[in-house]
């Protein structure tokens, strides 16, 4: 008579090292969703300090005036989140053209997230502002321009 027959199933040593690979590559898995869930957070932060960065220099453009050459710097409120910013103006070397560095960051003298350099020229009447630019070789130049 046998009282041990023999099993078809796995032992109980096979099951924890099953359980262990299992866990390994959970435990990775979950590793590289933190990774990205981070980075995606992270783009999100300086896209949103791009575009702050942008339309702070529009801003400045839209002034329609020749801006002082200097720094300033402010806060604002955007996509539910206070940011902190800072242009400096400077010239160029070239006559009526001014160089802008914006820099986006959180409050508080975090990293800076986003450098954006423009540049704004000497201030037009408005719907002028284009005007060299479009002109075509049919164009007539407007009085006082070369052609």
């Amino acid at each position: 008579m046998r009282y041990f027959a023999k099993s078809a199933g796995f032992t109980f040593l096979e099951v924890l090292i099953a359980l262990m690979v299992v866990a390994v590559s959970l435990a990775a898995i979950a590793g590289e969703m933190v990774q990205m869930v981070d980075a995606a957070s992270t783009m999100q932060k300086r896209t949103y300090a791009s575009w702050i960065a942008h339309n702070k220099i529009a801003e400045m453009r839209l002034a329609n005036v020749i801006p002082d050459v200097s720094a300033s710097s402010g806060e604002v409120d955007y996509a539910g989140q206070e940011w902190a910013w800072r242009a400096v103006v400077s010239e160029t070397g070239v006559a009526n053209l001014y160089r802008v560095d914006v820099t986006i960051s959180f409050p508080g003298g975090e990293p800076i997230m986003r450098p954006v350099t423009g540049f704004i020229g000497e201030p037009v009447p408005p719907g002028q502002s284009n005007r060299a630019w479009n002109r075509g070789p049919e164009s007539p130049a407007a009085p006082g321009e070369r052609q």
